[in-house]
């Protein structure tokens, strides 16, 4: 069984961490997201995967270099972005002829591959997209199942709350459903692919899931997955890993269960941190408060400096005794000279 990832996206609403680091090798609760992804498809009998992407490329040499195991990588070289169905279609030929699993690299989810795949298999379709339930589908866009589960049409995003199922970022395709696309265009299999086969009479099904599932594409999002994974609402990931080994935290310090603090981090005294991810190598001064923020590799907040809800890119600074709300600081930036 073979998989095609979806890494290419250049992570805008989540800059300025994303200036740096693709947003599926961010860490979550101190581990590349991007091998969690892998090591999911490992559980369900993946033994290789496709990625590309041609935002940040040779950040993922490193990933690829210390990544060991299931599934094996086939990296695949984009000169420009191709979308979601672009980048699928740009795979097929380093994938067998038979189903292969398709996943969004930035959606965190327990979901059953192995269940998926099966039903896939008993309906009979080209192609089987992961749905969800939700209350609220603004966010979204609905999309409407006959009783058998058979996709009917892909909805624009709702004006006013309304339930329904949405598209959850998993799917299950037969290379056939491909065929015809060119290869090397921008596609959207969202917008593009799946309308088509619909309209073409081609089976779309629909596979209902209550599985948890997360798109960390905002940082409330990417701060509201940590606590998810914390409180131990996500099958398989460990969670003893939240301060790492080597990181150094002041006696008198005072960190939250909902804190993450990243490898050779150093917190100073008498800091209070509540509901916040600090990656790798950030260095928080004496008395210092954070909350409900997330600090970049090798980031700086100076001693009494206070951030609610703030983002602070690779190497940005926070000087001492600054006061900050929702504030972002771009990668290298000093937060006083904006």
């Amino acid at each position: 069984m073979k998989a095609v990832v979806l890494v290419g996206g250049e992570g805008t609403r989540l800059r300025p961490l994303t200036e740096t680091v693709p947003k599926p090798l961010l860490p979550v609760v101190n581990r590349s997201f991007l091998h969690r992804v892998l090591d999911h498809l490992a559980e369900h009998g993946v033994h290789e995967v496709v990625l590309s992407s041609p935002y940040l490329e040779a950040t993922f040499g490193p990933f690829i270099a210390e990544r060991h195991g299931d599934p094996k990588i086939t990296w695949i070289t984009e000169s420009h972005p191709l979308g979601t169905g672009g980048a699928i279609v740009n795979a097929l030929p380093f994938l067998d002829l038979e189903p292969f699993f398709v996943l969004n690299g930035d959606i965190l989810t327990d979901l059953d591959l192995s269940a998926l795949l099966s039903f896939h298999r008993s309906t009979g379709a080209v192609a089987t997209i992961t749905l969800s339930t939700v209350d609220d589908a603004r966010p979204y866009g609905l999309v409407a199942t006959d009783g058998a589960g058979r996709v009917l049409e892909f909805r624009e995003k709702p004006a006013d709350p309304v339930p329904g199922t949405v598209n959850a970022g998993t799917y299950v395709i037969d290379p056939s459903a491909l065929e015809g696309w060119p290869s090397g265009d921008m596609i959207s299999i969202e917008r593009e692919i799946y309308p088509a086969l619909i309209g073409g009479g081609r089976p779309v099904f629909g596979f209902v899931t209550d599985a948890y599932w997360m798109d960390l594409g905002t940082p409330e999002k990417y701060l509201r997955a940590h606590v998810d994974v914390l409180q131990g609402r996500i099958h398989g990931i460990d969670t003893s890993v939240r301060i790492a080994d080597d990181a150094f935290v002041d006696p008198t310090a005072a960190v939250g269960d909902m804190v993450v603090i990243g490898a050779e981090t150093a917190v100073a005294a008498r800091v209070r941190i509540e509901g916040s991810v600090l990656h790798a190598g950030c260095m928080v001064g004496e008395g210092a408060r954070i909350e409900g923020s997330i600090l970049g590799a090798g980031s700086v907040v100076g001693a009494g400096a206070e951030l609610r809800r703030c983002v602070l890119g690779q190497g940005a600074r926070v000087p001492a005794g600054m006061r900050a709300s929702e504030m972002r600081v771009p990668s290298g930036a000093d937060a006083a000279s904006g």
